[in-house]
């Protein structure tokens, strides 16, 4: 007797067969796919499958073709074609997937299973340039660009040896992207690198457009305003991640490349910092600091003195506020909210236009409004200047998205400030210490600040010099401890006088 899993199986086998023999009926609904012979003569043509907005005609016509002159069988066809990748197959799921990514489908008859699958994709991008997002003044100025291929290459020659691994796969059940997860064998910690892996795989989304995408999907606390990962378009930032033990997440289309696992302070180090003295990288960095921390308490500070704590400003200075804001009908509040959201708008305006447009409009409009706002009594020129400081500390940040973080918290401070005053910016504040200090990166501590890690002041908080920098830092939980083997010793002065 039948079993019910026997008729399934029988069912199963049939679905498949049917679905062999259909393929090029169900590519062939779309005009760009063609299925053609390449002869005239019934008795020996080969058949070929391709799309053509996918392939790319030279090498059809160039690499392809002129071999197809005489009836050879495949397998010969596999040994003379001048083409890298060729596959024999005749399953109809990977002859699907392939033929969407610009491979060419041969077959020696029309209904023939078994075809070579041939790589003749038109992979046309733009050419390596400079980063567009993290530019430098003084050292190297190479950027990523949207093939992954490429992306993987400019890294390999930052680091080429064999320890630098990647694990390739797809993500998205319709875009089909092309992911890699690469990192240094030996350095990374198994764990992160499985961790990454996982959250990959249990993505489940139509289509992955861009690395952001896959970056939101897998951090760990999806509703923060903070990043938990770094985005960039640096090669030498990721190699110094890689040499680390961070892992790298490529995804195809994205110029950008994903870094994890991150901490707070990794965002206001700029690679450029290594280019001059430790002592002046120091300077630089720590004036990102007070910027940054600037930029989120100046307007919040100005709306909580100026509505309730008027005995905190010296006399002079209060003089030239009250004169400031003797014909302003608004309450600090809603002066400093206003003149933020518009200083936000010039900004969103400069991007969203034309490159050429958006530029006088981000520097002419800003002035030209700016003064046309304090001239009609709307606000003070004091608070401009004041929001105008605030603006520039939070671009100060070397990585965008930490900038935006900065720029949209401050709102939320300046209503605390109008409910509370002083004590609201302060409560304000701490409620961001208490969120950053709870939040992770891959399952590592964001701040990096408990328990103190003596690493964290070699390169992290601060930067020593490279002969100082000895160990890799152990939040990652690296496999290999150090990365320097020996220090070369400063020589002696040189002794000014003949002996």
């Amino acid at each position: 007797m039948t079993t019910k899993n026997e008729l399934l199986g029988a069912a199963e086998d049939s679905s498949q067969s049917n679905m062999d023999q259909n393929w090029i009926n169900r590519l062939s609904k779309s005009n760009d796919f063609f299925h053609e012979q390449t002869s005239l003569k019934e008795e020996d043509p080969y058949w070929l499958s391709y799309y053509r907005t996918l392939i790319s005609s030279d090498i059809l016509h160039k690499d392809v073709l002129p071999y197809l002159q005489e009836q050879l069988p495949l397998e010969e066809l596999k040994r003379i074609i001048p083409v890298e990748v060729i596959i024999f197959t005749k399953d109809s799921k990977e002859i699907i997937q392939n033929l969407m990514r610009g491979f060419l489908a041969l077959h020696m008859h029309e209904d023939d299973e078994q075809c070579l699958l041939i790589n003749i994709a038109n992979s046309k991008f733009r050419d390596v340039s400079v980063s567009m997002m993290e530019s430098l003044a003084v050292g190297p100025q190479v950027g990523f660009i949207e093939e992954i291929d490429t992306n993987i290459n400019l890294i390999r020659k930052r680091l080429p040896v064999p320890e630098l691994l990647a694990i390739e796969m797809k993500v998205g059940e319709l875009s089909k992207t092309n992911v890699a997860v690469i990192y240094m064998d030996g350095i990374a910690d198994p764990e992160n690198v499985n961790t990454v892996v996982q959250r990959i795989n249990d993505v489940q989304y139509d289509h992955i457009q861009d690395s952001a995408y896959l970056s939101s999907m897998i951090e760990d606390n999806t509703n923060s305003l903070f990043p938990q990962s770094i985005s960039t378009e640096r090669v030498d930032r990721v190699a110094a991640g890689l040499t680390e033990g961070k892992i790298i997440i490529a995804v195809d289309g994205s110029p950008n490349l994903v870094i994890v696992p991150i901490t707070l302070f990794e965002a206001f180090i700029a690679m450029e910092d290594y280019s001059y003295s430790w002592i002046i990288g120091n300077f630089f960095r720590l004036l990102r600091y007070v910027a940054l921390y600037l930029s989120t308490i100046v307007s919040p500070m100005y709306v909580a003195i100026m509505t309730y704590h008027y005995e905190l400003i010296p006399a002079p200075l209060l003089e030239t506020l009250v004169g400031s804001r003797a014909s302003v009908p608004f309450p600090p509040f809603l002066e400093a909210f206003f003149l933020e959201i518009m200083i936000e708008m010039v900004k969103e305006a400069g991007i969203r236009l034309p490159y050429k447009i958006g530029q006088s409009l981000g520097v002419v409009g800003g002035i030209v409004i700016g003064q046309a706002v304090v001239e009609a009594g709307l606000t003070s020129n004091v608070l401009l200047i004041l929001v105008g400081l605030g603006t520039l500390a939070s671009y100060t940040a070397p990585i965008y998205k930490f900038s935006n973080t900065i720029r949209f918290i401050k709102f939320p401070v300046i209503i605390l400030a109008q409910w509370f005053g002083l004590f609201g910016v302060f409560l304000g504040h701490q409620f961001i210490y208490v969120h950053l200090l709870r939040l992770t990166s891959l399952g590592r501590p964001y701040l990096s600040m408990f328990p103190i890690r003596t690493t964290s002041f070699q390169d992290l908080w601060f930067r020593l010099p490279f002969s100082k920098q000895q160990e890799i830092p152990s939040t990652l939980r690296p496999q290999k401890k150090r990365k320097a083997t020996g220090n070369r010793e400063n020589p002696e002065p040189v002794n000014d006088f003949y002996e």
